[in-house]
């Protein structure tokens, strides 16, 4: 009986409508002191008298209550959670309602703060000021927090595009519901993700955390003082009771210095490395070619702390003799336990031209040892290249092209090329059988080669590598999994869909594609990642959504056709119900 007329009460309570106006709008802030890592609770309550009728009872359409005017607290606060309750009590045979808000808020900026007046049905509620101090509060002797930032670098002094390590670790507990952690962000620097983040538990004050860790390798381009924003996490996790926990932090990383090259330094091309090596491979000390003989030439530049794309160009300066044609130059840039590692491979072909004694001249790089701090100098010597002429031999019975004919010698006469002269009589009869079948065979390629010309051309048809079909896979089977190392699968693949604009990083792909779905589901991608504790979890995910976006990226590339579709339409590599599962 008890629970009907609580139940009834409920009821008439939410389809009740308010019959004046409240009573009394408050607002409470549980702290007006705080640090900038810190949130705090707002409470506000507002008073109403009621009037209902059994018609509102059973009429859906009754009007809900409203909510106070909590937009104003966007300019200074994030509302990070927010919930409501409400209860009845009779005041002389009179029906009053009692609401409250709960909002959990986190102050945006450090200094004064004020919580505006806040209205709700014609009142208003008093103005709430808050302090908001810089840093993290001390925490009381004993107590640990629930989640916390380190920062840590391989330098505190760098020098201009010299790589910068910097460490970022989340150290939290329980099982996260959402997490957000942000990245470093500077308008003049370049940043590079070291690979995939590593997730590990550790031990700290005897009490086991949950570790997400990631790297980054940096490079400022300008001199000066580097400073980053902070970095912060927020995050929402259960404690043992079931309750909702806000988890929010945030570290601010040191100032760094950034030096100008030295003055000193003597390279075009400024070079800061802990280590650059110069090599060379396919041409010996000492080498012996014939006119017309070819070798390859490779040279390779490996660069410890620089990206491929900050190696130059290496210098191909050669002697008359020889002349070369070079392959494009590749470049690549390895994830290291220390950082990026780039290296630029160029390979020639070099033709010997003209007999002679030559030498391909000595190649030097100037770069700057971080390491010492010094200058170094890394050498490639001289080699000697000796080019005689054609050797001797069985002379062809046709004459050469032009451009394959031997280097005559000054002074050598010279005849001009004919048909062979007829000796006698008797041979009369096969010299003009052999011009009689050249003419013939000259009339017959003329032929096959002008109805070579007039048939028609075929379209070029652009396919897919299948280096870049098995990334497209992979990337395809972690998005279904919810694998962690899902952005960087999708950067690799673009850059083999896309090589002639290399992408750096994920956001600069995205903007490019402009796929509000597609950065949605990668956002979803990594709150989940967040939260994941055991890898039965993985059920959870449903990575369909992302998949089918990472198909209409993959059709925006121009150079696929209409019959690619088919491909991206396969079914998958494995069945749905077993592609969750590791």
């Amino acid at each position: 009986m008890v629970i009907r007329l609580i139940f009834l009460l409920t009821l008439i309570f939410l389809q009740a409508a308010p019959a004046h106006a409240s009573e009394g709008l408050t607002a409470e802030a549980n702290r007006t002191e705080l640090y900038a890592g810190d949130t705090l609770t707002l409470t506000v309550k507002a008073n109403i008298k009621l009037e209902f009728n059994f018609e509102s009872l059973f009429d859906p359409g009754a009007p809900q209550l409203p909510m106070p005017d909590v937009d104003k607290l966007a300019a200074d606060f994030d509302i990070l959670a927010q919930n409501q309750k409400y209860s009845i009590r009779t005041i002389n045979s009179d029906m009053h309602g009692e609401i409250t808000w709960v909002f959990q808020l986190a102050p945006k900026r450090t200094g004064t703060l004020t919580i505006p007046s806040l209205a709700y049905d014609g009142q208003v509620s008093a103005p709430v000021e808050i302090t908001v101090r810089e840093g993290t509060a001390p925490q009381p002797e004993g107590v640990i927090k629930d989640a916390f930032i380190e920062l840590a670098t391989d330098k505190e002094q760098v020098y201009v595009q010299e790589q910068l390590v910097i460490t970022l670790k989340l150290y939290f507990t329980g099982s996260l519901l959402r997490g957000e952690l942000s990245e470093p962000e500077h308008p003049t620097v370049l940043i590079e993700p070291l690979g995939n983040q590593r997730e590990y538990r550790e031990f700290r004050d005897n009490r086991e955390y949950r570790v997400v860790e990631r790297r980054y390798a940096v490079f400022p381009q300008e001199p000066g003082a580097m400073t980053f924003a902070p970095f912060r996490f927020e995050g929402q996790t259960r404690d043992a009771n079931g309750a909702i926990k806000y988890l929010r932090d945030s570290a601010q990383l040191f100032t760094i210095t950034v030096d100008a090259p030295p003055a000193s330094f003597s390279g075009d091309t400024w070079l800061p490395a802990s280590h650059l090596t110069l090599s060379e491979a396919d041409i010996p000390a000492q080498l012996t070619m014939n006119t017309g003989d070819s070798l390859t030439r490779t040279l390779t530049v490996t660069a410890r702390g620089l990206t491929s794309e900050a190696l130059p160009p290496l210098p191909d300066t050669l002697p008359d003799n020889l002349r070369s044609y070079p392959d494009a130059p590749e470049r690549q840039t390895d994830v290291l336990a220390s950082g990026l590692e780039g290296r630029l491979t160029q390979s020639a072909a070099l033709v010997a031209v003209s007999p002679g004694e030559v030498s391909l001249p000595e190649i030097r790089i100037p770069w700057w040892d971080t390491t010492t701090d010094t200058e170094k100098v890394a050498v490639l010597p001289a080699h000697t290249v000796t080019i005689r002429g054609t050797a001797a031999g069985p002379q062809p019975a046709s004459p050469l092209p032009a451009s394959m004919e031997p280097a005559v010698e000054p002074g050598t006469p010279t005849t001009t090329p004919s048909f062979p002269q007829i000796a006698n009589d008797s041979s009369h009869f096969w010299a003009w059988l052999s011009l009689a079948f050249a003419i013939a065979w000259a009339i017959t390629l003329i032929l096959w080669l002008r109805g070579r010309g007039n048939a028609p051309k075929q379209p070029p048809t652009r396919t897919v590598s299948n280096r870049e079909r098995e990334a497209f896979e992979n990337l395809l089977q972690a998005a279904r999994r919810g694998k962690a190392n899902t952005p960087s699968l999708l950067l690799a693949w673009a850059n083999l869909n896309r090589p002639e604009k290399p992408y750096r990083n994920v956001g600069s792909l995205l903007r490019e594609a402009g796929d509000d779905g597609l950065t949605q589901e990668l956002e979803k991608l990594q709150r989940h990642y967040f939260g994941r504790q055991d890898d039965h979890q993985q059920d959870r995910w449903q990575g369909e959504a992302l998949v089918a976006a990472l198909k209409r990226l993959r059709l925006q590339e121009p150079g696929h056709s209409r019959d690619d579709q088919s491909e991206l339409t396969l079914p998958p590599l494995y069945p749905q119900e077993l592609a969750s599962h590791h």
